[in-house]
């Protein structure tokens, strides 16, 4: 036998399951070199090892760069994090970018500080190795980082002594900061602080006075604030957006639309009309169409100021009181916005729909509208309902219906998830707070959208333009095997092996009655989707069951239709040249465009993702000034969240997600059954689990933080005894060695610390 091979300890490619392993408990970076050296592979087996590794990215099984591999939807060995919290001296940190999802919270670790490094402070940065500590993660800090974080937002508290703090306005954040200078700043008032002072002197200094924090708007403010959103324009922006304005609208080279009964239907608050639809018989039972789009990029010209702070703020901001827009609003509230019975430059795009709903030629051309009627949603549903709809009307709803059988046919994603909707008075003030009704209105227009966006694709894939995709892969392995996991909690099987398509949810959806139940599933199945995004390169839209796909229809908006504007103006001839001045002359795309897609695409998904947690953040600070009122109040809700401190719960029909910390649960040890999401007493066996209804005692409502506080209605946590859904794996209690769980010093849910070992 060959002595070198006798002496290796490994011998050719390791298998998934040994690089996982290396990986999980490598001391440090794990990369492509150090698997490589620890199986001791040489020549070929790395290029084996290469195209392994490769494998198991797209399996969903690791994720991070060829230097630092890491588990999917865990941690990387070395990491930014961000100090949250300070509880009894012990820092605590989250991962500074965590894109699992949306809907899976960031690890909390534990920072484990060197004696002779400077004391760590609630938003400090640092560059730390992770390890995981049991179903935890600890951290040891390598070095602190430079703040990114300029300013930061509070209100002023002053305590007995007469010393300022400022409390924070995040619900991740628990701990105040001290305030070394509060300037003109008022007990009570919303401030925007700075850093001030280092290591153990650390404080803040206040360096703008926003007012009342509970007054109309500040709410949206808060959230502007704490995410960074651009909302003023530089004067220069406006200057060039008012010169753009004045560009005349020449019949020459535009089709002329304007005897066509075009119409706008937006919701009756819309602050800016995008786009409008059109529609009439062929005679052959299809129908020609018309998806009539704003021509922003006639007014908004690559290269200019206009146009940079755009790309900047990459979209538009919705707030229930205001909108923070991607163009100022002398272009996206008028010159631009399609209004009724106004000459608009328009991006007409043409559609030919045969009898069975598709979509079977298009054509692209600029033309001047004149919209007919802006009308809104519940208007023109009322219209059809009563049965005297214009014939516009009738027409739009006729060639629906067959564009809602070819989208049956294609089976995309049925997720019909409710929507809060937030009513303010003329004061700002809140009237009411409810669910969206979804009506056929809102999806004729929808429908229309999704064909023009799929024929702007395909369009410029004939014409070979770039193409600004918007992106929806299916989910990823280790999405399927939770989700596997969860439905086999609840009694129904998912299996593997066969291929996954949107219709296949739609199917294991449909066959839940219980309407509690199925809002669970809906849920569960959004959690395994993956983050859509924009990208040149297509990898088609799983959710929508379709091979190409891009946003065409919102410029006012998007940057990324701005771009699919563009790329049309070139590949169909469509240029317009601006008069002679300071507005550039072409309306296409630029050089810098077509070579930097790739990372412009990458910034406007991140602003895009930026503005929906703004927008979400801003709704539950909303709803949680609602129920401010109605403290004490009892509310029928549902546990969408199971935690080893707790769970969380939902007000069925309102939303507003809020804590009941194990702490209120009484005397009993609840045992964390992680496979079943589910609390478990191991004396009474009451059982708290997903998905489970019950009623809660509003405990808290902070307006500022947007953060809930639940508890159990008789205070004791021995009134309701709560069955989970379904089939639950091993669901019987067990108790721990001692039988105990141990609060901490302050009482907090967070310090729950179970002692002993559970018996097997």
């Amino acid at each position: 036998m060959n002595k070198n091979k006798n002496n290796r300890k490994f011998q050719g490619l390791p298998s998934k399951d040994q690089v996982l392993e290396f990986i999980k408990t490598a001391d440090g970076p794990a990369g492509k070199r150090e698997i490589a050296k620890h199986f001791r592979l040489k020549g070929q087996e790395k290029i084996a090892l290469k195209a392994l590794l490769k494998d198991m990215a797209e399996e969903g099984l690791i994720d991070g760069r060829k230097s630092a591999y890491h588990r999917m939807g865990g941690l990387p060995k070395v990491t930014v994090l961000r100090i949250v919290e300070i509880d009894e001296g012990e820092p605590a940190a989250i991962p500074e970018s965590w894109q699992p999802d949306d809907a899976t919270p960031p690890p909390r670790l534990r920072v484990i500080e060197k004696k002779k490094q400077a004391a760590l402070r609630v938003g400090d940065r640092i560059l730390a190795r992770t390890e995981e500590a049991g179903k935890g993660h600890i951290a040891h800090p390598m070095k602190k980082l430079p703040s990114q974080e300029g300013s930061m937002l509070g209100v002023i508290e002053i305590d007995m002594s007469g010393q300022a703090w400022l409390a924070p306005v995040d619900k991740k954040i628990r701990t105040s900061a001290k305030v070394s200078d509060r300037g003109q700043a008022e007990e009570g008032q919303l401030v925007l602080a700075e850093p001030a002072g280092r290591g153990r002197n650390s404080s803040v200094k206040v360096i703008e006075v926003l007012g009342d924090p509970l007054a109309p708007k500040s709410y949206s403010l808060i959230a502007i604030h704490k995410y960074g959103i651009p909302h003023t324009f530089p004067q220069e922006v406006l200057d060039e957006a008012a010169q753009a304005a004045k560009i005349p609208l020449s019949d020459d080279h535009r089709e002329d639309l304007r005897d066509l009964p075009i119409v706008a239907i937006d919701p009756k608050d819309a602050r800016d009309h995008d786009d409008a639809i059109w529609a009439e018989s062929d005679g052959k039972g299809g129908f020609n169409a018309l998806v009539a789009i704003a021509d922003v990029s006639y007014y908004v010209r690559p290269g200019g100021k206009l146009d940079r702070e755009a790309r900047k703020r990459g979209n538009s901001v919705y707030f229930p009181d205001r909108v923070v827009p991607m163009l100022p609003e002398v272009l996206s509230a008028d010159v631009c916005s399609l209004r009724q019975n106004e000459d608009r430059a328009a991006m007409a795009c043409h559609l030919k729909i045969n009898a069975k709903g598709q979509v079977t030629d298009w054509r692209f051309t600029r033309a001047i509208v004149r919209i007919h009627h802006n009308i809104p949603y519940e208007k023109a549903q009322e219209a059809i309902d009563g049965g005297d709809a214009p014939e516009y009307l009738r027409n739009l709803w006729d060639a629906w219906k067959l564009l809602a059988k070819a989208r049956a046919d294609r089976d995309p994603l049925d997720l019909d998830l409710p929507e809060r909707r937030v009513v303010l008075n003329d004061q700002g003030k809140i009237e009411q707070i409810a669910v969206r009704e979804r009506l056929d209105a809102h999806r004729v227009v929808e429908d229309f959208m999704i064909a023009a966006n799929v024929a702007a694709a395909k369009a410029l894939e004939s014409k070979t333009q770039p193409v600004v995709y918007r992106v929806h892969e299916p989910p990823t392995r280790e999405k399927l095997i939770a989700l596997r996991e969860y439905f086999d909690s609840i009694g129904k099987k998912l299996a593997l092996g066969q291929v996954i398509t949107p219709g296949l949810f739609n199917r294991m959806m449909k066959d839940v009655t219980d309407a509690g139940e199925k809002a669970l599933v809906m849920e569960a199945v959004l959690r395994s989707q993956t983050q859509a995004y924009y990208g040149p390169a297509n990898a088609g839209h799983f959710g929508l069951a379709l091979g190409s796909y891009a946003h065409f229809t919102s410029p006012i908006r998007r940057y990324a239709d701005l771009l699919v504007h563009r790329a049309l103006v070139d590949g169909f001839g469509l240029e317009q040249p601006a008069p002679k001045g300071k507005i550039p002359d072409s309306s296409g795309l630029s050089d810098r465009d077509r070579s930097d897609l790739g990372k412009i695409t990458d910034a406007i998904s991140i602003t895009e993702r930026r503005a929906m947690e703004a927008e979400r953040d801003t709704i539950d600070r909303y709803v949680a000034a609602w129920l401010s009122a109605r403290v004490g109040e009892v509310f029928n809700t549902r546990i969408t969240g199971v935690t080893s401190f707790g769970f969380f719960a939902t007000i069925v029909g309102l939303g507003g997600d809020g804590l009941v910390p194990i702490s209120t649960l009484g005397r009993e040890y609840f045992r964390h059954d992680e496979g079943a999401q589910a609390l478990i007493g191991t004396d009474s066996g009451t059982t708290y689990t997903m998905g489970d209804t019950l009623e809660l005692r509003l405990g808290e409502a902070n307006p500022l933080t947007g953060a809930l506080k639940f508890e159990l209605p008789d205070g004791d946590g021995g009134g309701q005894k709560v069955q989970p859904r379904g089939k639950r794996p091993d669901t019987k209690p067990r108790r721990d060695r001692q039988g105990k769980h141990q609060i901490g010093k302050r009482g907090r849910p967070g310090n729950v610390r179970h002692q002993g070992r559970k018996r097997k």
